[in-house]
């Protein structure tokens, strides 16, 4: 009996939520099939109503509501009319995502939230592993994973897979959607998983980078700080999700570093990306940048802009007297604090200007004895 009470209870709440919801949608100005569709994606969920008022309120007409994968309706708003965008259409059903991203960038004033959904990786393994039997499932997953993942980002496979989904459904990473976020002029304010949808809270502090070349297959090219504080591209094995070049520093404030210098628990780097670091596959493309000239055998490693900028004005100036190298004095001395990377660097440094052929044998030589006899490791 008291069950029964609790579920009425429920059902009567849920019900005056979804009766304020509909009537605050009614100042809004968008059509009325507009509405329902917006109804329908939300399944009539009280936890995603609630989440969007949490950040935006909706009685509002500077709110603009809607459930697009195109950016047609976001095109046709009105200059200076908004200060927030809801969309509860998933991005997995947009085709150029970042096109859309750049789209709600232009109609947002600075500070302007644009409210989305996503279904990640784990959102979607959890929603075949609850639909289906068990064994089955495992079985929808794999070719499910080699179609919705594998397929868009291999060129010998991305066309046939826009050709036949029109670029809807694939899966996108919480990685990948939050870097496109960044690039496009965003920075996240909050985020949560309601029925195995990710919906995130993101707020415009400037404009987008407008990124024509981005890094998105298996091998890519970060750009980092080289000798003479010029920028060049390193190329890698892929280990992170696309876009994840964005964040930086959005995961170092979040995470800060662990010992050796890394940064902890880091979303970015995917399940395959984790063995490549472990054992140095990642890095097997740059001997293309020691051959080009940019870089050479021995000497500290290229840094990214945000890691350079961690570095104190004299080290960064000792650093870029020389080119960056493949074997790193990390692996001579092991450091485990960012301060212990610093002081190994400047020791290899100094000692190199002095004497730079004996210096690289001598830590060529201390880094195999490391990796052979100690178990030294990429983190």
């Amino acid at each position: 009996m008291e069950e029964t009470n609790t579920i009425e209870k429920e059902k009567k709440e849920k019900d005056l939520s979804e009766l304020i919801f509909l009537n605050a949608l009614k100042s809004c100005s968008n059509e009325k099939a507009v509405k329902e569709l917006i109804l329908k994606e939300v399944s009539n969920n009280i936890l995603v109503i609630n989440y969007i008022e949490k950040y935006l309120n909706i009685s509002q007409e500077e709110t603009f509501i809607t459930a697009t994968s195109t950016r047609f309706n976001i095109d046709s708003l009105k200059e200076n009319s908004i200060s927030g965008i809801v969309n509860l259409k998933k991005i997995n059903d947009v085709r150029y995502v970042n096109k859309f991203f750049e789209a709600v960038n232009k109609k947002l004033p600075n500070s302007g939230v644009f409210f989305g959904c996503v279904e990640t990786y784990p959102d979607r393994k959890q929603a075949i592993m609850e639909k289906f039997p068990i064994v089955i499932n495992w079985f929808v997953y794999f070719f499910d994973t080699l179609f919705t993942r594998v397929f868009p980002k291999l060129k010998i496979t991305k066309k046939i897979y826009f050709y036949l989904t029109k670029g809807k459904g694939r899966v996108i990473s919480r990685a990948e959607t939050y870097g496109r976020l960044y690039s496009c002029g965003f920075e996240i304010l909050d985020e949560k998983t309601i029925d195995n949808t990710l919906y995130f809270v993101a707020k415009k502090v400037k404009d987008p980078v407008y990124d024509t070349d981005p890094t998105y297959g298996p091998i890519i090219r970060l750009k980092r700080v080289g000798k003479g504080k010029k920028k060049f591209n390193v190329y890698k094995l892929r280990t992170m999700h696309p876009f994840s070049e964005y964040l930086q520093e959005y995961v170092y404030n979040q995470n800060k570093l662990q010992e050796g210098g890394k940064i902890k628990d880091d979303f970015r780097i995917s399940p395959e990306g984790r063995i490549f670091r472990k054992f140095w596959i990642d890095e097997i493309p740059m001997i293309i940048n020691i051959l080009k000239g940019d870089m050479k055998l021995v000497g500290v490693r290229p840094l990214s802009a945000h890691f350079f900028s961690l570095y104190d004005e004299n080290l960064q100036d000792l650093r870029t007297q020389f080119k960056p190298g493949f074997i790193p004095p990390f692996y001579a001395d092991l450091p485990k604090t960012m301060e212990e990377i610093m002081a190994s660097e400047k020791k290899y440094l100094e000692a190199y200007s002095k004497s730079p052929l004996k210096t690289d044998l001598r830590y060529i030589y201390m880094s195999f004895k490391n990796v052979l006899f100690k178990g030294a490791r990429s983190n």
